[in-house]
């Protein structure tokens, strides 16, 4: 038996005997789920899941309460897995963060029992708030991942898809201030907040005709006023602004910034538009490790799916790609053979704890798990 094939296959003796105690995790973190920068609990069971095995856990990296960095073995060559586990308000983990906790976690854990024969040094960090707070951003920012040789994880989707090739996009919060008034006896008094966000609106709408296909503008209003009778004083939303890449990101926003202060000087209100993170980049994939992690994949009967409404989950932005732009980092997608349920919705959800999310879990742990044995092993030669 190969070198590779032995190290092969112990890891996945490895991830089956993890079986319980990954999906445990799983299940737990869907049944509990917590919002971006608020994943106090989460961030301590997949850390503790890790100090369990062995590994050596620092909390609140980077200045970041539920952050956290988790390391193991000794070796010059640094692989690190990212685990997500922020859910989203209201619909909690429609986008899969529980599965990819435990997935980075099992890989972890089970290619850091052969760390010293390969020369690595095995990591996992705990990032929060990729739902729009942009933690891996702070992260990188603060300097966590330097030095690292490779970054993985691997997201869930409707069906598998190998390269990850995400919208950049801003996150902006909109305010708009005007002059209450009583709307029957005094509405001339007023500056009408609510109308000016109709006049933006309006007008992104419009913009829409001039925006190229690569470019995504929605947003909701959160704050629309208080009651019928009364001028609304104070309007509020959130807009995100994806695009291709960072160079049309930065054009497009100039533009729906206009649209913005057009409801503002239609309306004589005032506009504070405050970013609620940095932007996201768009993805720089590492051929080789994703050549990797897709003939792995295929080993354990995943089918890659390139085509069709299903594959669409790889556009969506992720602070994932901050990171790529700095270190070696693959992002592929894992199937939950779900469609035509998708990404975001609540039957998503449910799609990520039962048998067949487990499947996935196992799948998914082995395949980031393989790919590590086969870049230590890489670079040995």
């Amino acid at each position: 038996m190969s070198e590779a094939k032995g190290a092969k296959r112990r890891v996945q003796d490895d991830v089956g005997g993890l079986h319980a105690e990954l999906a445990a995790l799983s299940e737990d973190l869907y049944r509990n789920p917590e919002t971006a920068w608020n994943e106090v609990e989460s961030a301590a069971k997949v850390a503790g899941l890790l100090r369990r095995h062995g590994f050596e856990v620092t909390e609140n990296v980077a200045g970041l309460p539920t952050a956290f960095h988790a390391r193991s073995g000794s070796g010059t060559r640094r692989i690190a897995y990212m685990a997500e586990y922020d859910a989203l308000p209201g619909i909690g983990h429609a986008c899969g963060h529980n599965l990819i906790s435990a997935m980075s976690a099992g890989a972890a854990i089970a290619l850091a029992r052969r760390a010293d024969e390969l020369g690595l040094t095995v990591e996992v960090f705990g990032t929060p708030a990729e739902e729009g707070g942009g933690g891996k951003i702070e992260m990188l920012d603060r300097g966590a991942f330097e030095g690292l040789d490779v970054a993985m994880m691997a997201h869930p989707a409707p069906v598998d898809v190998a390269r990850a090739d995400p919208f950049a996009v801003s996150h902006s919060a909109i305010r708009y201030t005007g002059k209450a008034a009583h709307a029957a006896a005094y509405p001339t008094h007023g500056r009408n907040a609510a109308d000016a966000f109709t006049v933006a609106q309006v007008a992104i709408g419009l913009l829409r005709q001039q925006l190229p296909p690569s470019v995504r503008v929605h947003g909701v209003v959160t704050r629309g006023g208080e009651a019928p009778n009364a001028i609304p004083q104070t309007t509020e939303g959130r807009w995100y602004v994806r695009a291709q890449d960072m160079a049309e990101l930065a054009a497009t926003e100039e533009k729906v910034r206009r649209c913005f202060e057009a409801g503002a000087l239609a309306t004589g209100c005032d506009l504070e538009i405050e970013p609620e993170s940095k932007p996201y980049s768009d993805f720089r994939t590492d051929e080789a490790a994703l050549a990797l992690y897709e003939r792995n994949a295929a080993a354990l009967g995943r089918e890659f799916v390139t085509e069709g409404p299903e594959t669409q989950m790889c556009r969506a932005s992720t602070d994932m790609g901050n990171v790529s732009q700095a270190v070696p980092a693959i992002h592929p997608y894992i199937g939950l053979g779900c469609f035509p349920v998708l990404n975001h919705q609540k039957e998503f959800a449910d799609h990520c704890v039962g048998e067949t999310a487990e499947r996935t879990l196992s799948d998914g742990a082995t395949a980031l798990a393989w790919t590590g044995v086969d870049l230590a092993l890489g670079w040995e030669s």
